[in-house]
């Protein structure tokens, strides 16, 4: 089978599953928060790319963890990421109308439920890991990191500060770590939890991976958001530039920021190479990321 099929196979099996997953562990509409319930299955099911739930299964192949031992820690990233997703559009933030292709969460329940539907989202994120994954502490812990001041939320408001300002390229890949790269880094290490114990040589080869696609995931998000439609990304094309925030591409160009995003997939290969074979998923996500077009 071609290498771009077996991945196209694996990773629509693997996003099926985590839907499965998500759809089982969300409240039902039918209960007495209905309203609630409603936007947090909005938030999350039904469309994304589901990146860091295939980031969580590969990690857990690398350790010879069976899928549903993982699918905790993949269900629990994709709802943190969907949290993520719900307050950024609102319009105290970003103020974006559109996700995935579909109205976002505030537009269709209004902002007071969509904020209640994020803060339930980040809860239910936790309630997963604590029940579904073992020795959970260390992993709780994890995830909180990548989510809170120093990762997903510290960098949302640098990104926010850095409105309308020249910020060096420098202090730009640091707010991109966060924001992007630090949940992406959590979900391959809560992934790799799931099996086998690792050395700490494995883990910090591990971490210079989900660095680099981390990294690089964000640079082809600038990217695209200068040269694709909202039709192809399924949100709001050119934002950034009416927002005025700084990007790559912004600050470097579009030549460069290509380079750049092929410099981080070289690296985020050649750290996976004390894992040979195992790493097949990983390296496959590395090339998909760099060179996808939504």
């Amino acid at each position: 089978m071609d290498p771009d099929v077996a991945f196209a196979v694996w990773s629509g099996e693997r996003a099926r599953r985590v839907e499965s997953v998500l759809e089982r562990l969300l409240p039902p509409g039918a209960e007495s928060a209905e309203k609630l319930h409603d936007a947090m299955r909005h938030a999350v099911l039904g469309g994304g790319k589901r990146v860091r739930a295939l980031l969580a299964y590969a990690g857990g192949e690398l350790t010879a963890a069976d899928p549903g031992s993982v699918d905790a820690a993949a269900a629990a990233v994709e709802l943190i990421h969907a949290y993520s997703l719900v307050h950024d559009d609102l319009p105290c933030m970003d103020d974006d109308v559109l996700r995935r292709g579909n109205p976002t969460c505030h537009v269709v329940f209004g902002e007071a439920t969509a904020l209640l539907a994020g803060d339930a989202l980040q809860s239910l994120a936790f309630e997963v890991l604590a029940t579904g994954m073992r020795e959970p502490g260390g992993q709780i812990a994890l995830l909180a990191r990548a989510s809170g001041a120093s990762g997903m939320a510290g960098g949302q408001a640098i990104d926010l500060a850095s409105a309308g300002r020249r910020i060096a390229l420098s202090e730009l890949e640091r707010m991109h770590a966060l924001k992007t790269g630090a949940l992406i880094r959590a979900a391959v290490r809560l992934g790799a939890a799931c099996g086998r114990p690792m050395t700490a040589g494995e883990n910090d080869a591990l971490d210079r991976y989900a660095s680099a696609i981390g990294l690089g995931f964000q640079i082809v998000d600038d990217v695209l958001d200068v040269e694709g439609t909202a039709q192809s990304l399924g949100k709001t094309a050119g934002k950034d530039a009416v927002q005025r925030k700084p990007t790559y591409v912004s600050l470097s160009g579009l030549a460069a920021a290509r380079e750049r995003i092929e410099s981080l997939r070289v690296e985020a290969r050649a750290a996976l190479s004390p894992f040979g074979s195992l790493a097949r998923r990983l390296l496959e996500i590395a090339d998909w990321a760099a060179q996808r077009k939504h």
